[in-house]
């Protein structure tokens, strides 16, 4: 992670030098559900840790920190054992116990999101008021980083607002949870004007404040969604708002010179990459008839070969991507060799080639689907990959829509090629390989989020074996077999890893997350 080393001495300004202060900021996409099982997307996940805590926390270099449990501890290769915090209470008074912890992790597991962490954290049973134990079927060397990622509800108040179940999203649900929220947390829910803005205030009985977590002064937190990038822009620097998570790449240089703004910048953990569907006899939103072109192999190698990606990352990025051939969000934190990061080359004639000779001498048309406001440059990127794939005879009609649209529409695997971006805070390949790039397997999670549905028979094998390999060194090696079969079949097209620049009032001090999450519990504002 790049951060100036001026900015960092800023990150020691605490709130008790600064005193109370409401924190206002912006991105383009809006909060997707208060739900905290609903949706597993990064932004709306950050928002819904405000409310709702979990097992453990992360500290700044992103190591797992005690949260609502104190400790945990192993025993033998399938169990955890952990000790819950006492005299902690959700918002409305209630004390947290053991009962909240079971019953969270049963319902993210009715979650087809959510059970992608709670299927592999184990069944989880009361020992008494404060320990709980995970059991998992097999041994699992991430058994504990998978239950870090589930959010702990109050059992009585979801029952008692008929939320016991988890929101169905794409099916566009609305619950008393999706709407409301009621956690542990640092913060509390307040108004919630989807669209407009939604405000947070500081829970002043949290058990965090006793442990020093609050080292910012943001007792007030108004977030707006502004959809416009030069709208977000003229609201930071007349005041308006304080923070921007997502500027225009193409201002960075300029505000970098701005004595009023400053620009925080940093490698994101998150792969950008293309999904398409291998799965379907015919072609969705295709002049193909009868058939689906992107079951062949050559094809798929044919719109990989005709992406210049480096045209992408200086045209469209501005510099701020790190093209990749690998399709997992921090290869080298996930001990992945160089030597696989190697794209195949850029070269036009060879992919109309493979068209050719794949039966497709010239072209076909097929629709691809984005989101326009929930990753870097999304809208843009696909325009480009649309003119790129022009270039090959394909006739390509690019869609865009707002991802709370999108991604209602992405479970029920509904396009024929769509952008699929993920990140990933826990350093390890198999959190992106298990519900990517598995085939769907409903009884345990696995290819939940496979969106080009398709079946690569080595890769779900060697996914297998990784799950339950306990020798670090073998499953470092099946993990990497698995990204050298996605390689040589071509089941989905990386693009690169999002440089995330984020850009605040001068008097401002905020500290960059690789997963992109801003965490207020660190900003101050002066």
């Amino acid at each position: 992670m790049r951060i100036r080393a001026a900015i960092a001495c800023a990150l020691l300004f605490v709130s008790t030098a600064a005193g109370a202060a409401t924190f206002r900021w912006a991105s383009q996409g809006d909060i997707a559900t208060q739900d905290p099982h609903a949706q597993d997307e990064g932004f709306t996940k950050a928002n819904n840790n405000l409310v709702y805590d979990r097992l453990m926390g992360r500290n700044k270099d992103m190591s797992l920190a005690p949260w609502l449990a104190t400790e945990w501890k192993g025993k033998g290769p399938t169990t955890w054992v952990f000790t819950l915090r006492k005299g902690v209470r959700f918002h409305d008074g209630t004390p947290f116990t053991a009962d909240d912890v079971v019953f969270s992790f049963e319902r993210a597991g009715k979650s087809w999101q959510f059970r992608a962490y709670a299927g592999p954290s184990g069944a989880v049973r009361k020992i008494d008021s404060h320990t709980v134990e995970f059991v998992s079927p097999l041994p699992n060397a991430l058994q504990v980083l998978y239950i870090a990622e589930v959010p702990i509800m109050s059992k009585a108040w979801a029952e008692k607002n008929g939320s016991a179940n988890p929101q169905d999203f794409a099916a566009k649900e609305v619950t008393h949870a999706s709407k409301n929220a009621m956690g542990t947390g640092p913060y509390k829910l307040v108004a919630s004007e989807p669209g407009v803005k939604t405000v947070h205030e500081k829970n002043p009985d949290w058990w965090g404040i006793k442990e020093g977590r609050f080292e910012g002064n943001a007792d007030r937190i108004e977030y707006r969604p502004i959809a416009n990038a030069a709208t977000r822009m003229a609201a930071l620097k007349s005041g308006e708002i304080d923070f921007v998570l997502d500027p225009s790449v193409q201002d960075i240089p300029k505000l970098k010179e701005d004595k009023d703004i400053k620009v925080w910048e940093g490698d994101e953990n998150r792969i950008i990459s293309i999904a398409l569907d291998q799965a379907r006899d015919e072609l969705l939103f295709s002049d193909v008839k009868g058939k689906n072109p992107f079951k062949d192999r050559r094809v798929r190698q044919a719109l990989y070969q005709s992406i210049d990606i480096n045209a992408i990352r200086t045209q469209v990025m501005r510099g701020l991507a790190t093209p990749t051939a690998i399709l997992t969000p921090n290869p080298k934190g996930e001990g992945i060799p160089a030597e696989l990061d190697r794209r195949p080359p850029f070269d036009v004639a060879a992919a109309k080639a493979l068209l050719a000779e794949a039966g497709y001498p010239n072209g076909f048309g097929f629709t691809l689907h984005c989101p326009n406001d929930r990753y870097v440059n999304d809208e843009k990127i696909c325009v480009a990959l649309g003119a790129m794939w022009a270039r090959i005879g394909l006739t390509v009609k690019v869609e865009t829509m707002p991802k709370a649209q999108y991604f209602q529409r992405t479970p029920k695997k509904e396009f024929s090629a769509c952008m699929q971006g993920w990140g990933d805070n826990n350093r390890d390949a198999m959190f992106t390989l298990r519900p990517l790039y598995h085939s769907l397997e409903a009884s345990s999670g696995r290819g939940d989020t496979n969106y080009g549905n398709f079946r690569n028979a080595e890769v779900d094998a060697l996914i297998q074996k990784a799950e339950s390999e306990m020798d670090m060194a073998k499953r470092q090696g099946l993990i990497n077999d698995t990204i050298r079969a996605l390689q040589k079949e071509v089941n989905a097209i990386p693009l690169h890893r999002q440089v995330t620049p984020w850009v605040s009032r001068a008097n401002v001090s905020v500290t960059h997350r690789p997963d992109n999450w801003l965490w207020p519990l660190w900003v101050s504002v002066k």
